[in-house]
């Protein structure tokens, strides 16, 4: 529900009738909190606000917060705790555990499958369809998912514990838990009550020190997601979930053999979706060893996986993050930096930057290049360091979002508010629209018949009484004015990026300096893609010009290229002809210096 961002529609503070009301909700939901454990959830005092929110599927929530953490959300008059409030109270739901890397599917949208469940020796608590539950990672008590039963326990044992157990509704790492404090689950030691459980767990702690990753630091699940193990620990997990008890036994008595007889029987054992993981991680760890400086900080992430990333990938092999568990390379980043490997920011709207790298981290100093890539690899990078990287354009696809204005218009068609179309979805839906309501003009179809919701929608008040018909085409164009503009970029090798508003152009200008001097600014690179360093770099060794960066007036973060001259004519071949641009996207080329006629 929470897996994409959400737009606030309001927040107010909660005032003392509407605090009694909710504290008697929240005991009507919730039957087994004490009323001391009531008067700390709904405290008399602390600042408590009531934020209404749209998910980006236009579902109206009501989100409650406390010191500004989400700690209820509400949806058809049901409420819900978050992870915020039971790591407060852990017990307040039966919980159902599985393993660290699931959390990352979870987190991007994706319902708990029974197959992912561990079954615990003590048996799972009893629960019918439809029942609240939580969600917690092997290890640690904390709840990081709130989810709802699609099976009662019976059932799933029924089913061979096979097919969807729980639709998740909120996770920890999702937007909601963004919108609090962004804190760390708890560790909260499991309740080991069964005899043979502990015996279970001992076991387990034996085999743990039997394990070839020894050499690597392994913490306890402090933050309770797959940010706290270490690049083999998760490929162990990756391994281990879902696998019969016999195939650990296999995988501990092969772990005395030969490294690379293990580490191909691990390959062999994955699904190819866990083997795409770990070559991302392996990418990943590779880039950022032996190829990014930091020097080279602040980076795009972008460039960083296609200039960094993409030369580190094996010989027959290719990144793919569809493939991957990730989806997106936001989410794998957002995973690395929770390892707390680098940080990322945003340092212009919508693009990312990775601004901070621990060279010293334990995971990046561990990694070895793997054997064979020093060779052919190795000489292919040198070369792919000379050369230009391959710039792939973005595709740009202009979207538009319901307004409340024309809600009444697309209702029919079932969108609210906030859904977001294509033009041609736009135009079906129009057509649609005035085809089923009988509004084309007999007399001329070229006509359409304005009507009270086509009125309200399209027409200004000073047309209202002069207008009864409108052309086709002035009709598809009035409502694309009156949507909110949206736009999708797609980066090469990424998943698709909605932003609110038109897509700023690259901006291009000539300003005079002293003496008489011009220089050539070009901003909103990164928009596109563009790393300013590298385009400044190459334009200072086609033109033979000193060019530098600076930071954009009246903004903190973002950055433009500045070369001496007019440089006009060879920034119109690089990003016309070499980077293959649309010219509707770059802004100032007809600034460019007229060339004399040849004698």
């Amino acid at each position: 529900m929470f897996c994409r961002a959400f737009r606030v529609r309001s927040n107010t503070a909660i005032k003392g009738s509407d605090r009694r009301k909710l504290r008697a909700d929240v005991a009507a939901a919730f039957p087994n909190l004490s009323a001391e454990q009531l008067t700390e959830f709904i405290p008399n005092k602390e600042e408590l606000n009531v934020v209404k929110i749209y998910t980006h599927k236009g579902e109206a929530v009501t989100v409650y917060t406390n010191s500004r953490n989400p700690i209820l959300f509400e949806v058809e008059k049901a409420l819900y705790p978050t992870v915020y409030a039971l790591w407060v109270y852990p017990d307040l739901l039966p919980a159902f555990s599985t393993w660290p890397p699931v959390l990352q599917k979870l987190a991007g949208g994706a319902d708990l499958m029974l197959p992912g469940v561990v079954v615990p020796p003590s048996g799972f608590p009893q629960v019918e369809r439809g029942m609240l539950c939580a969600v917690t990672l092997l290890g640690n008590r904390a709840p990081v998912a709130v989810t709802v039963a699609t099976m009662s326990t019976a059932e799933m044992l029924a089913a061979g514990m096979k097919g969807k157990g729980f639709a998740v509704l909120h996770t920890y790492m999702d937007h909601l838990w963004e919108y609090g404090d962004k804190s760390y689950p708890p560790t909260l030691a499991p309740l080991v009550t069964d005899p043979a459980e502990k015996e279970s767990a001992n076991g387990e702690e034996e085999m743990e020190e039997k394990e070839p990753v020894s050499s690597f630091p392994i913490e306890p699940l402090q933050h309770g997601g797959i940010g706290d193990l270490s690049l083999k620990e998760q490929d162990s997990c990756a391994i281990l979930m879902g696998k019969e008890e016999h195939n650990e036994n296999k995988a501990a008595e092969t772990a005395e053999d030969d490294n690379t007889e293990v580490q191909q029987e691990a390959e062999d054992s994955r699904t190819p979706q866990e083997q795409m993981d770990a070559l991302f991680s392996q990418c990943f760890f590779h880039a950022l060893k032996c190829k990014v400086k930091k020097s080279d900080l602040p980076l795009l992430t972008s460039t960083f996986l296609r200039s960094h990333m993409f030369p580190c990938c094996p010989a027959g092999q290719q990144l793919d993050i569809k493939k991957s568990s990730y989806k997106k390379f936001s989410k794998f980043l957002q995973c690395m930096q929770h390892q707390k490997i680098l940080q990322v920011k945003e340092l212009s709207k919508g693009v990312e930057s990775i601004v901070e790298v621990d060279w010293k981290h334990p995971d990046i100093k561990a990694f070895t290049v793997p054997e064979g890539f020093s060779s052919a690899s190795a000489a292919q990078d040198c070369k792919s360091e000379d050369k230009e990287q391959v710039y792939h354009a973005p595709e740009i696809i202009p979207l538009y979002g319901v307004s409340t204005k024309m809600v009444p218009l697309f209702q029919e068609s079932g969108h609210k508010k906030g859904s977001i179309l294509s033009s041609s979805e736009v135009r079906n839906i129009i057509i649609n629209y005035v085809k089923t309501n009988e509004l084309v003009d007999e007399a001329n179809k070229n006509f359409v018949k304005v009507n009270a919701i086509l009125c309200d929608c399209l027409l200004d008040k000073s047309e209202q009484d002069e207008i009864s018909n409108l052309k086709w085409d002035d009709l598809l164009s009035r409502c694309l004015e009156r949507l909110q503009p949206l736009h999708q970029v797609t980066f090469f090798g990424q998943e698709p990026i909605v932003r609110k508003g038109r897509i700023e152009p690259i901006d291009i200008t000539i300003a005079q300096r002293s003496s008489n001097k011009k220089v050539t600014i070009i901003k909103n690179l990164e928009l596109y893609g563009l790393d300013p360093q590298s385009v400044a770099n190459i334009l200072q060794q086609k033109v033979q010009a000193s060019a530098t960066i600076t930071p954009v007036p009246g903004t903190k973060d973002r950055v433009q290229v500045q070369i001496q001259g007019n440089q006009i004519h060879h920034l119109a071949k690089m990003l016309l002809e070499e980077y293959q641009l649309p010219r509707k996207y770059i802004q100032g080329l007809e600034k460019a210096p007229k060339l004399g006629r040849k004698k």
